[in-house]
């Protein structure tokens, strides 16, 4: 059998020559979030000459004139300018891919030369070096996580990637009508519709799944915890494997609870063996390329040449699931790493994926990672008519394919057979002695609906610097809720304060057909919406939490125009550029917070629970800092992952007796309706 590794990587660094720029120590934020913001301007054509400093150093900079300018002695850049002056590197205008291993490794080359460089001035100067010599995906690709990982991008906000890479984002009807306002010089507001028409049941929730802003949230989780990361880029990505898990788990189940919403059944997992039920047509065009294939309905799973076989997926399938029976990984070594206990999920969510921190990739293989690759190319599995990447195989596009949803139900079924192996939890393992939830309510109305929402193409179009540009957006239709505020009366009989972490669940109460499920049965389906932190003093404790200021969610970027006019604007006046609520772009929208509701109003149970913070916290003074804000699905740059709980706790592991966890006093379940308006 064919042994699966995959991810591979190289080295490389930068240095000189540098033009007019300032010395690091005196780079302010707003000058930093101006030279990023203008290095990502118009990627797929020259850099401005308005911007003389960029446009010099793409010129006159020699990344290995100065060697001291980087942390690993400039490998790393003389690796990168060989591959160029060589002509290996992947040409322009043409469709770049992660999941392509050649792609994938020059903009690692590139991200490394971004990372190494030791200031501000030598890094932007090889950005702008390189951006007019590799592939334009690869840049992009390249400076996004530079900019997230490394310590000199601390505080930059990146701009929404829908506006960057339009094409990933908006129909292809919606971007031809873009290049006629731009040819004709017309303004012009152009509306976007979802995929697919009502004959297809799956339209009703395609405004999930095609939503530009979950996108986002998609594609951003993976360059926050990259399957490529090695920790010699300067830190641990804590608890990589486990996020990985809870992140996908809880699209998966957020997807599920708007199937409901819209009277479908839940999805249905993958089968290997089995026809892909759900064909789709992505209705999507790459700016170089191409259409993005389309997958009729009912296609059986065929090998895809050089990338995989079906019988391979199937065999890595099974040594994962004997790996859970036996409860232990073999690791490379041949030593046995335990996973039948709370950090297993970890060691399993680092094997599925698989990334580099996989103990044994050769033989547990890549399963998520090739999955994508197989499902993305079942339009075309043996190359006969050369067509371009699916959908599945870009983190921006893969949620608009129904089959991501039922791949990771395949996924997730899996690591419930391990969360399932475990025991239950015990008294002692869920109480908070003393500390009791006397009521839970909502203050303001649990009601969902459409609005719409527009975003600027003018970087999906070609144009010269000589021809002005005119106004030219996309209007699409996206799902918001209004204003609430979660409330929880709790008593503290202690004689002292006390600390606690505060989570809440709200999970579907019915099926499809109407059912109620019970706890066990339903755990596995609820959202998680929140997690935070507060000092209990002795007696009564009323605590609110708005909507805004969950832990699971992100407000929107500005516009990049906006970005651009704010940092232009506070380089010119010397002032400072506060953009800290935007810091993260992983995380769900703040506007997705709640599922779909319907017209009649949908029940959902909300699951509160309070436990002991002191035992819970791994990092200190989360009451009075949040560290970004989105940690719940996406921890904390570069620190360790605040709660020390599992992620689900205390509804990951299976439920005995419903009515015996309920009767702590530090638990609480109640109902809510989640109401619609069209």
């Amino acid at each position: 059998m064919k042994a699966f590794v995959f991810f591979g990587l190289l080295a490389v660094a930068s240095a000189s020559w540098l033009p007019e720029f300032q010395s690091d120590s005196s780079v302010s934020t707003a000058k930093k979030q101006q030279d990023v913001l203008r290095l990502l301007f118009k990627v797929t054509e020259p850099i401005r000459k308005r911007y003389s400093e960029l446009k010099d150093a793409s010129v006159n900079f020699h990344p290995d004139a100065d060697l001291t300018k980087y942390t690993d002695g400039g490998a790393a850049v003389k690796a990168l300018l060989t591959e160029v002056e060589d002509g290996r590197t992947l040409e322009q205008k043409h469709y770049f891919s992660l999941f392509n291993d050649r792609h994938r490794e020059e903009a690692l080359m590139l991200f490394e030369v971004l990372i190494d460089s030791k200031d501000w001035a030598t890094a932007v100067a090889n950005a702008a070096y390189f951006r007019e010599k590799l592939n334009e995906g690869v840049f992009v690709y390249a400076l996004y996580t530079a900019v997230i990982h490394a310590p000199i991008g601390k505080d930059l906000v990146l701009p929404p990637l829908y506006e960057v890479t339009p094409h990933l984002f908006a129909n292809t009807e919606v971007i031809h009508k873009a290049y006629s306002a731009k040819m004709t010089q017309t303004p012009g507001k152009f509306k976007m519709s979802f995929t697919g028409t009502k004959k297809n049941p799956e339209q009703r929730v395609a405004y999930f799944g095609e939503d530009i802003g979950l996108n986002v949230h998609h594609v951003s989780w993976h360059m926050d915890y990259p399957f490529w990361w090695k920790d010699s880029y300067g830190y641990h990505l804590d608890r990589k494997g486990e996020l990985f898990f809870w992140a996908h788990h809880q699209l998966t189940v957020r997807f599920d609870a708007e199937r409901l919403s819209n009277n479908l059944d839940l999805v249905d997992e993958l089968y290997w063996d089995r026809p892909i039920v759900e064909g789709f047509a992505p209705h999507t065009t790459y700016k170089y390329g191409g259409e993005f294939p389309a997958r009729p309905d009912n296609v059986n799973f065929e090998d895809v040449d050089g990338v995989a076989r079906i019988r391979d997926m199937i065999i890595i399938e099974t040594r994962i699931r004997d790996a859970i029976a036996h409860g232990y990984v073999t690791a490379a070594d041949g030593s046995k790493i335990d996973i039948r206990n709370e950090h297993g999920i970890d060691v399993l969510g680092d094997v599925i994926e698989s990334s580099v921190y996989s103990p044994n990739a050769g033989y547990y293989g890549a399963l998520h990672n090739l999955a994508h690759i197989i499902l993305g190319r079942q339009g075309d599995p043996h190359g006969k008519f050369n067509m371009p990447p699916g959908v599945m195989e870009h983190f921006e596009t893969a949620t608009r394919d129904p089959s991501f949803f039922r791949l990771h139900k395949y996924m997730d079924n899996i690591f419930k057979e391990h969360k399932d192996s475990l025991p239950p939890y015990t008294k002692e393992e869920v109480e908070f002695p003393d500390v009791a939830i006397t009521a839970v309510g909502v203050e303001g109305k649990l009601e969902t609906f459409f609005e719409d929402f527009e975003f600027n193409l003018l970087m999906g179009v070609d144009d010269t610097e000589e021809v002005e540009d005119v106004p030219i957006s996309a209007i699409v239709s996206r799902l918001n809720h209004d204003p609430f505020t979660m409330t929880a009366d709790i008593s503290n009989n202690n004689a002292a304060d006390v600390f606690a972490t505060i989570r809440i669940f709200i999970c579907p109460r019915y099926d499809a057909n109407g059912i109620l499920f019970t706890l066990n049965e339903g755990r596995w389906n609820c959202v998680e919406i929140d997690k935070f932190w507060r000092t209990l003093t002795p007696g009564s404790n009323h605590i609110t939490r708005k909507s805004k200021d969950t832990s699971t969610t992100v407000p929107d970027v500005p516009s990049f125009q906006s970005l651009l006019e704010q940092a232009d604007a506070a380089v010119s006046s010397g002032s400072a550029l506060d953009l800290s609520a935007y810091s993260r772009g992983c995380g769900i929208p703040d506007r997705l917070l709640l599922p779909k509701g319907n017209t009649e109003g949908m029940e959902f149970a909300v699951i509160v629970a309070v436990t002991d913070g002191s035992k819970d916290a791994a990092v200190e003074g989360l009451e009075k800092d949040e560290r970004g804000g989105s940690h719940a699905q996406c921890g904390i740059h570069g620190e360790t992952f605040p709660d020390k709980r599992p992620l689900g706790y205390p509804l990951d592991r299976r439920i005995l007796d419903e009515r015996a966890l309920l009767n702590f006093p530090n638990l609480h379940k109640g109902i809510i309706t989640i109401s619609h308006r069209d």
